[in-house]
């Protein structure tokens, strides 16, 4: 069955840098959205970014784009993101998901993913 695990969060002071990786087992991910995406205590599971697994096309939400980078290892299965300049709302547990998709748009609806992993908690102190 498909499994994503996460790693990589931590604790680290606004301003920083932290690299998340999911690793994605179970099926061939050739055709999916392979998204992350965060939830902090008493908010809704929004979205973060998304890159498409088949040509490394990638979209961020406006909160993350230009801090952060999100790529995958065909290699390796694996799916990164990388964050720099963090601020303390970047505060929350972050999800990887996947969705098949052979589409040209990208996914971004977290009620679209039906596979997730179990999250890792990034914390940005001020």
């Amino acid at each position: 069955q498909v499994q994503l695990v996460e790693s990589g969060g931590g604790l680290v002071q606004a301003g920083g840098s932290l690299r998340l990786s999911c690793a994605a087992s179970g099926r061939t991910f050739s055709n999916d959205d392979m998204g992350w995406f965060r939830q902090a205590p008493g908010k809704e599971r929004e979205f973060v970014a998304v890159v498409k697994w088949s040509d490394g096309r990638t979209t961020y939400s406006d909160s993350v784009k230009g801090r952060f980078t999100i790529s995958r290892d065909n290699a390796k299965n694996i799916v990164e993101l990388q964050m720099i300049s963090l601020k303390p709302e970047d505060t929350a547990v972050y999800y990887c998901a996947a969705v098949w998709n052979s589409g040209s748009g990208f996914v971004t609806q977290p009620s679209a993913y039906p596979y997730w992993g179990q999250g890792t908690q990034v914390t940005v102190s001020s």
